[in-house]
């Protein structure tokens, strides 16, 4: 891994990373990653995804990372190389016409409002950037996807839980140049929004798969 953050400290300005920060949600695992970006001289930010919350110590995770100068997005936002980034986990749901509806039994009801409280919650990190940064291009960071494109590859049966449309409606709200998710491992590299909004899945795996076994993704906003 320090090779290539070597690589990426002489061609990036920033590195986005979007979640599953660990494999099991142990906070040992955090360390290590914390100490292996110490060979980073970019600024790295990203979020946190389904594994970090695994045995429930995603606060402690989010710590460790934020105590080796790693940016963790869960509803907040920054300003980094002339780009606003903000960023959330998001949830699963489906999508367009697929997605679950908020009705029945109050476990269905709790999952899909879990991806509308994402969604909401990226809005408003969303428009804080947009009140304070008019002009500068906004990036959003999230490990669940907000189209169904970038998960195509994986069996049907399971987009209801690799993302959720909810997680776009910001996206085109408040006109998000570009964004990023991870989660769907056998999914598709690139897709975009209805309103053509680019969105790339940068997991490792469809990364390695997609791009000859680099390990990352280089693009300019």
């Amino acid at each position: 891994m320090r090779d290539i953050f070597e690589e990426l400290n002489e061609t990036a300005d920033v590195l986005a990373i979007c979640g599953d920060l660990t494999d099991t949600g142990d906070e040992e695992e955090a360390v290590v990653l914390g100490e292996e970006l110490k060979a980073l001289r970019i600024p790295v930010l990203g979020v946190l995804g389904n594994h970090d919350y695994e045995k429930g110590r995603q606060k402690i995770i989010k710590q460790i990372l934020t105590d080796h100068h790693m940016t963790i997005l869960d509803g907040e936002s920054i300003v980094l190389a002339d780009v606003a980034f903000a960023g959330v986990k998001g949830f699963g749901g489906g999508f367009d016409q697929y997605m679950l509806s908020i009705f029945g039994e109050d476990m269905m009801k709790e999952f899909v409002h879990e991806a509308v409280n994402e969604s909401l919650q990226l809005d408003r990190a969303l428009t804080r950037l947009e009140q304070d940064y008019p002009h500068l291009p906004k990036a959003v960071l999230l490990h669940y996807a907000p189209i169904k494109d970038t998960v195509v590859g994986e069996p049907e049966q399971l987009f209801p839980f690799l993302g959720s449309s909810h997680l776009a409606e910001p996206l085109t709200r408040r006109q998000v140049a570009i964004a990023f998710h991870g989660h769907a491992h056998g999914g598709t590299l690139s897709g975009h929004t209805t309103s053509e909004i680019p969105v790339y899945n940068v997991a490792l795996p469809v990364l390695k798969r997609e791009r000859d076994g680099q390990s990352y993704l280089l693009v300019e906003v």
